[in-house]
């Protein structure tokens, strides 16, 4: 009997070096150096390069240790889509401590829970944000970085900082089970829950993204993140740039649709992200805007109506992809691309508008005890939340991830999401999707938003009601609305209850607000 079977499996006898985000900034600066980065502020267009980048990643990194802040220490940033935003997402984690972004339209209560929650040492700021910003007990020091002619008293300046490190600072070995990032919730069903990333996971997401048939960003590409980065670290995007050395557009506070459509003609942008309601926004410019460079656009956050994807197709002759995560899975856990065979007819469009296949890596199933709730598992998902023991029934007890989105299974293994769990109407003890009604609804010509909630009923214990936002100039009326569902969904489907309002409240993310409809529904306000 040899000595590998007395011990034991065979050991691999390949090298074990961590996965670390200093790898990514090492390669940028090392492969990527003069590649262009573009970055709009409140008051102009800034351009910078990957080497300049990380050089001064290096000097903040070393400006911040001489500060105090150490490994594990939380490092806040409040602040747009920016140049100085990805040096932060380089320098933060690759000298050991957290990274922790975030998201400037919460509520300041939930923000001073977040800060409390994490214990963040120091936040850096953008100066156009300096009057919006709360101040945080507990907080050593705010970082003023100028984007705008703008002041706060007693921060620092972010460019003394970077003028004061060492330019040459190693950035030092890490454990790639460490924490490099966090990011929370965005709370919609209680206090927002913390989401920890790990260097490996961070960085295998990484890989995940520039996978070809997911998100497939090459060194040619010029992307643009409209997808904020105090958003799940806009959907991994700024680090799947820089280890593919894309050039990166970041649009900062200017995120109207002519100012996005502007910038994606000038800077010729091949590849952008971002939630339906901006793809929506830009397609209702007039005169239609040119998106000649544009490649793909990855539309995620919210269902994609395929409605969307085929006026993008005809009017634009750009392709959709639609994807879906949480900031639990990284967040990229799937995407639709049409395997061969489908062309380009209604099957093709179908599957194009489910959420497609899980990524590389990512485990799925339904469960259907649960009235088929999607689970998922993989080392790019969390197994727990931040300091937080209250949601451990998100978890299955063999080590599933509960998104709590109902799924159906359609074609082959592509995830097809109806609604989440507690958005589904039960009617006469049956189901209806919100989401499938919703997007029945903006198929509609007239129709630019769509939002169902359920409402009380006496004889069926609830219906669907539609809250619709016309386009200008429409005269759709509640009769034509139903007329045009007569043929296109189950007729116990059609709500009772259609209301025409100005626009469908979002989230701090873009997403549907349905609990301000359901509240506004309660206080006779629609």
């Amino acid at each position: 009997m040899s000595a590998d079977n007395e011990a034991g499996a065979m050991p691999g006898l390949m090298m074990r070096t961590p996965l670390l985000i200093r790898q990514i900034a090492e390669r940028a600066e090392g492969l990527f150096a003069g590649r262009e980065l573009v970055g709009v502020t409140a008051v102009g267009v800034e351009r910078s390069t990957y080497g300049r980048v990380v050089e001064r990643a290096r000097a903040l990194a070393s400006a911040l240790s001489e500060l105090g802040i150490g490994r594990g220490d939380r490092v806040a940033t409040f602040g747009w889509n920016s140049i100085r935003h990805l040096e932060l997402y380089l320098a933060v984690p690759s000298m050991g401590a957290v990274l922790h972004t975030l998201n400037i339209r919460l509520f300041e209560d939930d923000l001073r829970y977040i800060v409390g929650h994490a214990e963040d040492r120091m936040i850096f700021l953008d100066a156009s944000l300096a009057q919006v910003m709360p101040r945080f007990e507990g907080v050593e020091h705010e970082v003023l970085m100028p984007d705008a002619e703008a002041t706060r008293e007693g921060a620092l300046d972010y460019e003394e900082l970077i003028s004061r490190g060492d330019r040459g600072f190693e950035f030092p070995e890490l454990d790639e089970d460490s924490a490099a990032a966090i990011c929370f919730t965005s709370g919609t069903t209680g206090r927002p829950k913390g989401v920890v990333y790990s260097h490996r996971s961070a960085v295998l997401h990484t890989l995940l993204v520039n996978q070809a048939d997911t998100l497939g960003l090459r060194e040619h590409d010029a992307v643009l993140p409209v997808v904020p980065m105090f958003h799940v670290n806009a959907w991994g995007i700024p680090y799947a740039a820089a280890m593919a050395g894309s050039k990166l557009v970041l649009p900062g506070p200017k995120l109207d649709p002519a100012s996005l459509a502007q910038l994606i003609e000038r800077e010729r942008v091949t590849i952008a992200a971002g939630v339906p309601t901006i793809w929506q926004g830009i397609a209702q410019l007039q005169p239609a805007p040119s998106l000649r460079s544009v490649e793909r656009i990855i539309c995620g956050g919210s269902a994609a109506p395929e409605s969307m994807i085929r006026l993008y197709d005809e009017q634009f002759g750009v392709p959709i992809v639609h994807a879906w995560g949480m900031t639990e899975t990284s967040p990229l856990a799937s995407v639709s691309r049409v395997p061969p065979g489908f062309g380009d007819g209604d099957e093709a469009y179908a599957l194009r508008a489910t959420q497609g296949r899980v990524v590389p890596l990512i485990d799925f199933r339904v469960d259907a005890d649960s009235g088929g709730e999607l689970e998922v598992r993989g080392p790019t998902v969390a197994r727990s939340y931040f300091r937080d023991d209250s949601e451990a029934g998100k978890f299955t007890s063999d080590g599933w991830l509960r998104t709590g989105d109902v799924a159906e299974i359609a074609g082959d293994a592509f995830i097809k999401l109806v609604d989440r769990t507690k958005d589904l109407v039960k009617s006469g003890g049956e189901w209806i999707s919100s989401v499938q009604l919703e997007n029945e609804i903006m198929a509609h010509p007239d129709v630019l938003e769509a939002a169902v909630i359920a409402v009380a009923d006496e004889r069926w214990g609830e219906r669907p009601c539609a809250c619709v936002v016309r386009r200008e100039g429409a005269t759709l009326d509640d009769e034509g609305l139903r007329a045009f569902l007569a043929d296109h969904v189950a007729r116990w489907w059609i709500p009772e209850q259609i209301h025409f309002i100005v626009e469908v409240p979002k989230t701090s993310v873009g997403k549907f607000d349905k609990k301000v409809l359901r509240a506004q529904l309660a206080e006779g306000k629609l």
